[in-house]
């Protein structure tokens, strides 16, 4: 075979390219024209959903955004008790009540049906999110095979399923994590060419979820009016999806909110057309993203910064056959990711669920950059010697395929598991503490005081509590920002402003609880301790230790070993605090009132 003839072959011919497209993908395991070896769409999702359900049980909240914004009010909407920020007071109504209620009208069903423990409800809820969450990703899958090719398609199945990236935002009980669940689907209709679900997607993703998220829409949009000229058909869809979602979005939260209200332009306005804008909630370096990512992805996530310039130097020096017309340009099918790098790593406010949208698209831009490399790197070694042939240059670098397969899921996997080990401790012990509610049999009849302190940003929700009775109580720490209070016992509590709400994030000293008054406390120990955040674990004389857990202490382990789990070697380098439920002494005797209240009734 020529020179030429070899490298015409590192790309699938046209002709090849129309039969795999073609190709139904339902079986377990197929076989493309070329010789690759596929899973088929039934495969694929069975794999994804399992690598989800995994998410569901074993990864912690990691954002207490999530808990006290959707896991608190939809408490409240379920059982009428739970924790009201200021967002969601009447005078900013930033959040929609729209999005809490699609997750939990098939929560109510579960608990009218079956009257399950509110933890089995929570854990409902995450299993629907990652059901929802896998159909979008093997759609996704299914259409990058068909616009990039099975090697691409397969290579970023092989990526949602181990980074630990996706372990953590797939059930995400978060506007950003359901972005990325209609974005993905957006985005994989748009290769698909079926601009009518791409453009309803994307509008349920930007109205009931995160209104940024049309940065994803836009290459889409430029698409269908510049360069198909489909004017009549975007306007049309437009109007339909705003329509079909906007105007029951609007008729619900004006009537949780008690006045006319449209939650994704209240937020648009706040973050964007506010003096301060979301920096009072910190601000983050350039670097923060890319750190960040490294940990989420690892070398996926390098490979898709460096994709652009592969694909710069595959165009510009290896002489192959051109993309199908039928196929968008690999700029072109690329932009969302990159539109969003370049969007959100120069705003100051940066957070870790302000990329889930794209996460997918980073293990699809991965997958390009190791195919990239895979032709360079053959397209080299035949030049350097006429003996290295082969047919494609998928069969001569197939090393570089399982390399890359093995060291980023062996990361992936290592970090998800140090995540699980290092901080899963607050879930155990609040599961725990649901339990030692049921078997103390602890009186309904008066309300159990249940404190965090320093540690409020890690409790995981209130469906975590036995019964109604147990309130969150928050004691003064050195957190100087504003906090969650309560809901009002009120028929319309939801359209009635609270005092002591304010937009700047200022403290506010209403919400703090006496000590004494405490029955239970959850407490980190970790040899840490100031005036405002005593080591309550150590005050032996008030509190005792009724449930513990192990948690990480990472400014005491090693940085890389505290990142990523190594079997047998990573206890070795790190250090450990313990994560406590503390019991008030002089309360110890609360079990035994129900009892003996019992006794004498009888």
């Amino acid at each position: 075979m020529a020179p030429n003839q070899r490298q015409r072959q590192l790309f699938i011919s046209k002709k090849e390219l129309k039969k795999l497209n073609g190709r139904r993908f339902s079986k377990p395991e197929e076989t493309s024209d070329t010789g690759l070896i596929y899973p088929g769409v039934d495969t694929a999702f069975k794999l994804l959903l399992s690598a989800r359900f995994c998410s569901a049980i074993w990864s912690h909240i990691t954002d207490c955004d999530e808990t006290y914004n959707y896991w608190e009010p939809s408490h409240y909407l379920l059982y009428g008790s739970g924790q009201q920020t200021w967002e969601y007071s009447p005078q900013y109504a930033l959040r929609s009540y729209m999005y809490l209620l699609i997750h939990m009208v098939p929560a109510k069903l579960y608990h009218y049906l079956l009257e399950p423990n509110p933890v089995l409800v929570f854990y409902f809820v995450r299993c629907l999110l990652s059901v929802g969450c896998a159909l979008s990703e093997v759609y996704f899958y299914k259409n990058v095979c068909r616009e990039f090719g099975i090697h691409i398609g397969r290579l970023t199945l092989v990526f949602l399923i181990l980074s630990s990236g996706m372990y953590i935002a797939s059930a995400a009980f978060l506007p950003s994590s359901f972005s990325m669940y209609l974005s993905t689907v957006a985005i994989a209709a748009w290769y698909g060419r079926r601009y009518e679900l791409a453009i309803f997607a994307t509008a349920i993703s930007v109205l009931l979820g995160w209104p940024f998220a049309a940065l994803l829409g836009l290459p889409i949009a430029m698409e269908m009016l510049i360069h198909k000229k489909e004017w009549s058909k975007f306007i049309k869809w437009v109007i339909i999806s705003g329509t079909v979602i906007l105007v029951p979005m609007i008729w619900v939260d004006s009537m949780y909110y008690g006045k006319l209200v449209i939650a994704p332009l209240n937020i648009i306005i706040y973050n964007v057309f506010t003096n301060h804008g979301p920096n009072i909630y910190g601000t983050e370096p350039f670097s923060y993203y890319i750190c960040n990512g490294f940990l989420n992805f690892n070398f996926v996530f390098i490979g898709a910064l460096w994709a652009p310039f592969g694909l710069f130097l595959v165009w510009l020096i290896v002489p192959a056959r051109p993309r199908d017309r039928l196929c968008l340009s690999y700029w072109y099918s690329l932009a969302p990711l990159y539109l969003w790098f370049l969007v959100f790593f120069l705003q100051p406010h940066k957070e870790e669920r302000f990329l889930f949208p794209v996460y997918p698209m980073i293990c699809l831009a991965g997958s390009i950059a190791i195919d990239t490399i895979q032709k360079l790197y053959f397209f080299i070694r035949t030049k350097l010697s006429s003996l290295h042939i082969a047919y494609h240059y998928l069969q001569y670098t197939v090393h570089i395929t399982f390399f890359a397969i093995l060291i980023c899921g062996f990361l992936g996997i290592s970090r998800s598991l140090a995540i699980y080990k290092g901080y899963y401790a607050p879930m155990e012990v609040m599961i725990d503490t649901n339990k030692l509610g049921l078997e103390r049999e602890i009186s309904k009849d008066i309300n159990i005081n249940f404190c965090i302190g320093k540690e409020w940003h890690r409790f995981p929700s209130s469906f975590f509590f036995p019964s109604n009775n147990w309130k969150l109580q928050y004691l003064r720490s050195e957190f100087k920002g504003q906090l969650p209070q309560p809901f009002l016992v009120h028929e319309n509590a939801t359209s009635i402003i609270q005092p002591y709400f304010n937009d700047m994030n200022r403290e506010e000293p209403t919400r703090y609880f006496s000590l004494d008054k405490c029955h239970f406390i959850l407490d980190l120990d970790i040899d840490i301790e100031t005036i405002l955040e005593p080591n309550y674990s150590r005050l032996n004389d008030n509190f005792t230790i009724i449930r513990s857990s192990k948690f990480l202490n990472s400014a005491r382990s090693h940085r890389f070993f505290r990142a990523f789990y190594i079997p047998f070697v990573s206890h070795k380098f790190c250090t450990y605090g313990s994560y406590n439920l503390l019991q008030n002494i002089k309360f110890k005797s609360i079990p035994l009132l129900l009892k003996e209240k019992n006794i004498k009734s009888s």
